[in-house]
Parts: structure tokens; C-alpha cells; sequence
């Protein structure tokens, strides 16, 4: 039996790895075996490349030239670690994938939809989700909990990676774009308000898995 693949996609500082993490030991206690992963990384190729992508003192690029790397890191990250754990029948959580491309590089940054498009077919096909989880959140409070986050570590990171020093602006149009997402494929993807308490959030993210990807079709 093939495993399930979910994704969990927003903003900065919207909870997706600890949705992750929450909704992993959940399935794990329903029997089922579960591979929690990330992008960019989720390989050690795709790793290298994350401290890449993420470097705070990147220097200047093109849309495109950030999308190349993300979909050089997506190609090893899907060939080493998720087909392999999907055709053990492993249900894959990854935290963001090719809908962050389509948001952050595409929406926000200026690369046509059909590059992506283009881009998916070449790298992606056919490992699509079966089902993604957008977690929605103002942008404010996204950025003001990652910074929370970065203080909170035991060896404390002060600098702000290379997509949370973007302006304002930049993540509003992320939390628009996302929500334009699950608008535009309702049959793929859940929004939910991730302003709520993180146990209420996880509520919300198990009734949708637990409603589309367990419950046996009548």
C-alpha cells in the first residue's frame, strides 16, 4: 500500500512543525507509521542547499534563480526520502512544499505561474499531496512568534533568515497568496486559523485529516 502525503503551508511563524510534529504522534497512536520531513532539506543534499537558500547575507538574486535551488533541493529531497517512504506505505508530513514556490518565489517574488507549472511537471510529477494544510495568520503576529521562536532556543539565533527580514509588505502578500490557494483547490487543501491556541489548531488539522484521509469513502 502506498502512504499519504500531507503538506503544511503559511507564513512565517504560523506553527506549521509543531502542527507537524502534533499531527505525526496523533496517526502514530492510530496505528499508522509516519515520516516527518521539511523543505527546503529533507535529504542531505537538500540540507546543504537550505543553508544556501536561507543565508541571511544571501546576495541579491532573480525569482528564478531562488526557485532553480528550491527545485534542485525538491528533486533529491522526493528521491531520497519521500517516494521511498510513500512506496513503503510511510504517510509523509512535510513542513512547506511546492505551494511555498508558488507563494514566496511566484506570488511575492515575480516568477510566472507557468514556470512553476513548468517546474512541477519536470521535478514534482506525479508526487503531488494528497491533502495540504494552510495555517493562516496575520503577518504581524506570524513575524512577532518566529522572533519569539528564535529567542526561545537554547543557543539563541537573533538573526532574522533571508525571508523573515523581508518587509511587511512582502508577508502580507504571502497571507493573501496562500489564502488564494486553498480557495483555488478546495479539494486539495484546508484553511485554518492558526491565531488560535496550538491545541485548538490541532483540532482542526485532525478533523481534516481524520475526515479526508481516514474516514472510508460510503
Amino acid at each position: 500500500m502506498v502512504g499519504r502525503f500531507i503538506t503544511f503551508e503559511g507564513g512565517e511563524g504560523s506553527g506549521k512543525s509543531t502542527q507537524a510534529r502534533l499531527l505525526a504522534e496523533q496517526l502514530g497512536d492510530a496505528g499508522v507509521r509516519t515520516l516527518v520531513t521539511r523543505e527546503p532539506g529533507g535529504s542531505p543534499f537538500a540540507e546543504a542547499l537550505r543553508q544556501v537558500i536561507l543565508n541571511p547575507d544571501m546576495p541579491p538574486h532573480s525569482a528564478l534563480s531562488e526557485a532553480l535551488l528550491f527545485y534542485a533541493a525538491r528533486a533529491d529531497h522526493l528521491d531520497k526520502t519521500v517516494r521511498p517512504a510513500l512506496n513503503e506505505g510511510v504517510w509523509v508530513i512535510c513542513d512547506r512544499f511546492i505551494d511555498s514556490t508558488r507563494v514566496y518565489q511566484g506570488v511575492a517574488g515575480g516568477l510566472p505561474s507557468e514556470t512553476v507549472d513548468v517546474l512541477n511537471g519536470m521535478v514534482v510529477d506525479p508526487t503531488f499531496p494528497d491533502l495540504t494544510i494552510i495555517l493562516d495568520l496575520p503577518a504581524e503576529l506570524g513575524l512577532g512568534r518566529a522572533h519569539s521562536r528564535r529567542l526561545d532556543k537554547v543557543n539563541p539565533d537573533l538573526e532574522a533568515d533571508a525571508y523573515e527580514k523581508r518587509d511587511l509588505g512582502f508577508h502580507w502578500k504571502l497571507r493573501e497568496a496562500f489564502r488564494e490557494v486553498a480557495a483555488q483547490e478546495p479539494e486539495r487543501c484546508v484553511l485554518i486559523d492558526a491565531a488560535q491556541d496550538e491545541r485548538a489548531v490541532f483540532a482542526a488539522v485532525w478533523s481534516a485529516v481524520e475526515g479526508r484521509l481516514l474516514t472510508p469513502a460510503r
